[in-house]
């Protein structure tokens, strides 16, 4: 079932609630919104089946959700009655794929594709009566429809009809034929009996004008549409009574300053751009004479933001370079975009919840929700929160008579572990969100210090409240992030570790840039006595594995407070020469001086060791010499299998150590996620024998202290797959950190759990 929060509910009855729809509820000042439950939408279907929650809309009463799946050619329908634990209420089949949905009295209305192809469009809105779940009526539509709104008199609904462009079509840029128009449906009488009209919406647009491309459109309380005609940078107003266009205009052009524009494995927000035509997607009515758009791109433009224009055109706010800023805090930013739209803001909704006018702007590929308050003249927009979502965000729906929200993510893959889902959240009184768990500070240039990939943490020995993090191999130039330990935890400084000593580059100099900075695959820090830190760095690569070769050891390095490596260790050639992909995961010290001595814990089994045993590795720096004991692993119980291994390696103190066991699972498919301790005490470790030879490593017998289901489902999303930090605080209270995978095949959430007492 969807995974909840266990809070009470506060009941409320609910109008209305529609995407772009400005309504009202009761004041609560100090209050955020919390995400309590997300309803994975394989629910409707099945667990195997790839599904696509693209837009949303709610019945009158608010306890039904009605969304878009185009994936499967339906509409599916989720009981909302409560909204803490959402269920699923079957599907629609549509015998083509839906395009939006909006809800008029009883009905929802479906836009419906029914094109041939690019040329040959056709389409269908298919009314659904909501509580039989039955289809009522069919109406033809005169091409290939896009986004579908309904008036708050519920007198009309307006259909953009986009006919899209063929991107593979010669240089993919419009004029394509057909061109595109609004069609207008007047909700008289049975749906049966609705009349459509059609509003022309060529010759408007600068660029090119005989080719109107209509993407989303949004309703005022006087009746009047507002359209984006998203590849010809456009923005039309049109009467719904009369049909006619009664004005228009360009969105036109930002400049962005101080964001990142190469796609390098880092983020460098140092790079500008000028004349970026916005390009709006998403578009909301904030009021009669204000609206708000989402500027995508998708042809020529994309400016990463938001903007506030009033209905003749003129400009009132540009979020310019904020939403990549605030995506780079929070360890959400898309590196793997910066070449393209960065964060790219795909839709936006209005609504008034008591006297807050709140603005939601939905960040497809940072997968965030940003929240602003509103003035009334809506030029000084105030940051308020961010949400995390699913991947892709595309449909945004407040419902604020219950002080509700939902978004719908449409990407979904359960090989790469996330899957498509509606999150639902609440306004609830607190003094702060929940979310964001870790955030940065600004750099001196006043950018944020941007994050991700966090793979491993320790606890400062010295200074109360400090801890520290590192990334993996999605980023370059390794760093070492110190943070503060409150709420958020507040990533303070970064220490780039550089091999100016030339320590590793004796030992592999491929992972060595010009500047001495170094690309290493860390994956578990520990801080020394002295105050400096040792990090391991995951080998790549299997030996005799001719698709996997090894192309680097896993290290163990000796790091100096500023950075510096001061030191390499490798694993005696007995050990390499058994290396498969999945190494070193994470380190350990005890004592100081001569009784200095490290651990080590690999992922996995490596070749030659029994099934279910992976090593933890232990060097005496006295003498340099390496030995292993087993730990023995959980044997998988995900209902999608996959493996179970190790992620962390965290020292208690005497003989006493804690670990991260997990599966390689997420959402629904994950059943292991635990923290257990062990102790050496009365094992003698040995060293490894000859290749070819299974190893007899004492095993070390463990205790599970924690199991960690719980803690990551009382977040209100789906279960993250890889918890790959911990770390103990002198008072017990342990730290426990997710890797978001740079937001690549991730929705980028970072959960930072802190565990009370636990040790």
């Amino acid at each position: 079932m969807p995974f909840s929060y266990r809070r009470a509910l506060y009941a409320a009855p609910i109008l209305l609630a529609l995407s772009h729809q400005v309504v009202h509820a009761k004041p609560d000042k100090q209050a955020y919104f919390e995400r309590i439950a997300s309803f994975p939408v394989y629910l409707n279907t099945d667990i195997n089946a790839e599904t696509v929650a693209e837009i949303v809309a709610a019945s009158e009463n608010g306890k039904t959700l009605i969304y878009t799946d185009s994936e499967t050619e339906k509409a599916g329908f989720v009981d909302l009655s409560n909204p803490h634990d959402p269920k699923p209420l079957g599907t629609i089949d549509l015998n083509g794929e839906p395009t939006s949905v909006a809800v008029a009295g009883k009905y929802a209305l479906v836009a419906v594709n029914r094109s041939a192809d690019f040329i040959n469009t056709a389409g269908e809105l298919v009314v659904i009566d909501i509580n039989q779940q039955q289809i009522v009526a069919t109406l033809p539509l005169g091409g290939q429809p896009d986004s579908v709104a309904v008036s708050h008199d519920q007198r009309f609904a307006a259909i953009a009809i986009e006919n899209e462009r063929d991107e593979d079509l010669g240089n993919g840029e419009p004029p394509q034929m057909p061109a595109g128009f609004l069609t207008i449906v007047d909700l008289k009488g049975p749906p049966k009996q609705w009349t459509l009209r059609d509003t022309q919406l060529t010759g408007l647009a600068d660029l090119f004008p005989q080719d109107p491309e209509p993407e989303y459109v949004s309703i005022n309380k006087q009746n009047v549409a507002a359209i984006t005609l998203q590849e010809n940078n456009h923005i039309v107003l049109v009467d719904l009574a009369s049909g006619q266009v009664i004005d228009h205009f360009s969105a036109g052009s930002a400049d962005l300053s101080q964001i990142d524009i190469n796609e390098n494995d880092l983020i460098e927000p140092t790079g500008s751009l000028s004349d970026v035509p916005r390009e709006p997607d998403g578009i909301t009515w904030i009021n009669r004479q204000i609206l708000a758009t989402a500027d995508e791109g998708d042809l020529f433009g994309g400016s990463r933001g938001f903007s506030i224009f009033n209905r003749k055109g003129k400009l009132l706010h540009s979020s310019g370079s904020q939403n990549d800023h605030l995506a780079m805090r929070v360890g959400h930013y898309p590196e793997n975009r910066s070449e393209n739209k960065g964060n790219e803001p795909e839709n936006v909704a209005v609504a008034n919840y008591g006297k807050e006018k709140l603005l939601f702007v939905g960040s497809e590929r940072a997968n965030l929700i940003f929240v602003y308050e509103l003035d009334k003249q809506a030029r000084k927009p105030k940051f308020k929160q961010l949400l995390p979502t699913g991947v892709g965000p595309e449909g945004l729906l407040p419902i604020p008579q219950r002080n509700l929200f939902v978004a719908a993510a449409e990407n979904d893959d359960r090989g790469d572990k996330f899957r498509s889902v509606l999150g639902i959240y609440k306004l609830e009184r607190s003094d702060q969100p929940t979310y964001p768990t870790i955030r940065s500070r600004k750099r001196s240039d006043g950018t944020p210090i941007p994050w991700g990939a966090l793979s491993g943490l320790a606890v400062d020995q010295h200074q109360r409240g400090v801890f520290y993090s590192v990334h993996d191999s999605f980023y370059q130039q390794s760093r070492i992030y110190s943070m503060a330990n409150r709420h958020p935890a507040t990533i303070t400084a970064e220490t780039i570790i550089h091999d100016s000593l030339g320590a590793l580059g004796q030992v592999e100099p491929s992972l060595v840039n010009a500047d001495a900075t170094v690309n290493l695959d860390l994956e578990g820090i520990a801080q020394r006595a002295d105050g400096g830190f040792w990090v391991v760095s995951e080998g790549i690569g299997t030996v005799g594995d001719s698709s996997r070769p090894v192309e680097s050891q896993n290290l163990l390095l000796q790091v100096a407070a500023d950075g510096a490596i001061e030191a390499v260790h490798t694993l005696p050639e007995s050990t390499n020469a058994r290396q498969i992909r999945f190494g070193f995961e994470g380190v350990a010290v005890s004592g100081r001086g001569a009784d200095e001595t490290v651990f080590v814990a690999f992922q996995r089994e490596w070749a030659d060791d029994p099934a279910n045993r992976v090593r933890i590795g232990r060097l005496d720096l006295a003498t340099g010499e390496w030995s292993f004991y087993y730990y023995p692993l959980e044997i998988p119980t995900s209902p999608n299998g996959g493996w179970v291994g190790l992620s962390e390696i965290t020292h208690l103190g005497d003989d006493r150590f804690a670990v991260i066991e997990r599966d390689n699972q997420g959402g629904p498919d994950a059943t292991i996620k635990r923290i257990y301790e062990f102790s050496i005490a009365g094992l003698t470790p040995t060293a490894d024998p000859a290749p070819g030879i299974t190893p007899d490593f004492p095993v070390v017998e463990k205790r599970l202290v924690r199991d960690l289901m719980a803690d990551l489902q009382q977040r209100g999303g789906l279960v993250l797959e890889k918890i790959e930090g911990l770390a103990v605080t002198p008072r017990g209270t342990a730290l426990v950190v997710n890797d978001n995978d740079g937001v690549d095949d991730s929705n980028g959430e970072t959960q930072l759990i802190r565990i009370k007492g636990l040790f």
